[in-house]
């Protein structure tokens, strides 16, 4: 199984590694650990480099994170210098939790769940179960979005066993519950004094990293389905 850095540290950005599978079909190379975090979880695989090559895509198959490659493979059992392209990670970092901020302030506030999401660097969209979103809500909103990410708050990642994660109240935010029944650890990610949900992606330290949160459109999606778009400056 691949061990993925990124979810004890977010911010290396180079790591050794070993292959211990190819897939010449894909170009891709499979290794034993990687700082590359893969699709998933509504945020986009991070690109970069093992050792010359270039990583264009990142996915997750099975117990394997497989690293597409553009050039030569290289063969099993060889080692690798792999390197993030850090100013997108970065980005996707600050993306990622200003989507928990806003999370954070629409369920503490109004005690909205969250039906969908998806985002990129510096950009993206939440759909929330709201009945009803004007535009003097979603101003209200953004400015207390910005007031979280003024507070400076700390973002602290732990794993928990299944059973322990679970007795956190609302630990899932989202309508459905999307964590397979076959994972046995939860990884928890909190803003602290405002959020705490299960989360596999990337995140900074503190909130005032994130910059600012503008919403910069909002949209019915269904009769309670409300969908919130926004950009991070």
């Amino acid at each position: 199984m691949t061990n993925l850095l990124a979810h004890t540290d977010a911010y290396l950005q180079e790591f050794d590694a070993t292959v211990v599978a190819v897939d010449p079909a894909t170009n891709a190379v499979a290794l034993d650990r990687t700082a590359f975090y893969p699709t998933g979880g509504g945020q986009p695989h991070d690109r970069g480099w093992l050792n010359d090559l270039a990583v264009t895509k990142v996915q997750r198959q099975g117990e394997y994170i497989w690293h597409t490659v553009d050039g030569l493979l290289p063969v099993i059992g060889a080692t690798v210098h792999g390197k993030l392209d850090w100013g997108r990670r970065h980005k996707l970092m600050r993306t990622h939790t200003a989507f928990h901020i806003l999370c954070g302030v629409v369920w503490r506030d109004y005690n909205a769940q969250v039906t969908g999401g998806n985002m990129d660097e510096l950009q993206g969209r939440m759909d929330f179960e709201f009945a009803s979103l004007q535009q003097e809500l979603v101003k209200e909103i953004e400015e207390k979005c910005n007031t979280e990410i003024l507070a400076a708050r700390n973002v602290r990642v732990k794993i928990l066993p299944r059973a322990e994660a679970f007795q956190i109240p609302d630990l899932i935010r989202t309508k459905i519950n999307l964590l397979p029944e076959d994972i046995m650890e939860v990884r928890i990610v909190e803003i602290e004094g405002l959020d705490l949900q299960a989360d596999g992606g990337t995140h900074v330290a503190n909130t005032r990293e994130v910059g600012r949160m503008k919403i910069v459109g909002y949209e019915s999606k269904g009769k309670i389905n409300k969908r919130i778009r926004l950009v991070v400056e």
